[in-house]
């Protein structure tokens, strides 16, 4: 999300062999409607929202993934001071889940599989604190089930190197711009989307074994 990448990628994008496999990807989209008291919510951040986003509506039981900011302490962010590195925050989603449908561990896994947890402060070429991947807890319970996935993941030797995923408590979640929201389904033809975005959601679609819609 660079702009410097954003850059370079539209150089060859019309070129890219990768702009034709992925020219029609279905992509998933939430369904945006205020929180029900029955709903359940979840937060990570794990590099590019956009790319967070649809990794989890891709999931069976997940109404919507919110792309925002959180983890930091600027109570005023937006995208320009979030990407300059001085509100604290991180790029992440809110997830709005049917616990009857999908658990709180299946989620944390697909967080897990859908990035690389062992990379501090950067997902591929996004570099910067707020690239850095979070996991956040509501509860005790949360905690524990995010530690324990580290855990199995670390013992299995899944990585070469340590993960440094943060586990930290929820505290705030604002949303980004409305520009943000759905922006893969919205822009399919950006160079960043063709070349990082989706070919990453493919991946992941390829090897995580999850319930998808």
């Amino acid at each position: 999300m660079k702009s410097i990448f954003a850059t370079i990628l539209s150089i060859v994008s019309f070129i890219s062999c990768a702009q034709t496999q992925t020219s029609n990807v279905a992509i998933p989209k939430g369904i945006s409607k205020a929180p029900t008291t029955k709903e359940s919510v979840a937060t990570f951040a794990e590099g590019c929202f956009w790319h967070a986003e649809i990794v989890f509506q891709s999931l069976k039981g997940v109404r919507d993934a919110v792309s925002g900011y959180s983890g930091g302490h600027d109570k005023r962010p937006d995208y320009e001071k979030v990407a300059g590195g001085s509100t604290g925050h991180a790029e992440a989603v809110q997830v709005y889940y049917d616990s009857t449908k999908i658990s709180f561990e299946t989620l944390v896994a697909a967080f897990f599989a859908s990035q690389d947890p062992t990379t501090l402060n950067r997902q591929g070429n996004d570099v910067g604190t707020e690239y850095r991947s979070i996991a956040f807890y509501r509860n005790e319970t949360e905690k524990q089930i995010i530690e324990a996935e580290i855990k199995r993941l670390t013992t299995a030797k899944k990585y070469k190197n340590k993960i440094v995923t943060q586990v930290i408590p929820f505290d705030r979640f604002y949303p980004a711009e409305t520009y943000h929201q759905e922006y893969i389904a919205m822009h399919p033809e950006n160079p960043y989307v063709q070349n990082v975005s989706i070919p990453d959601f493919l991946k992941f679609k390829k090897e995580f074994k999850g319930n998808f819609k």
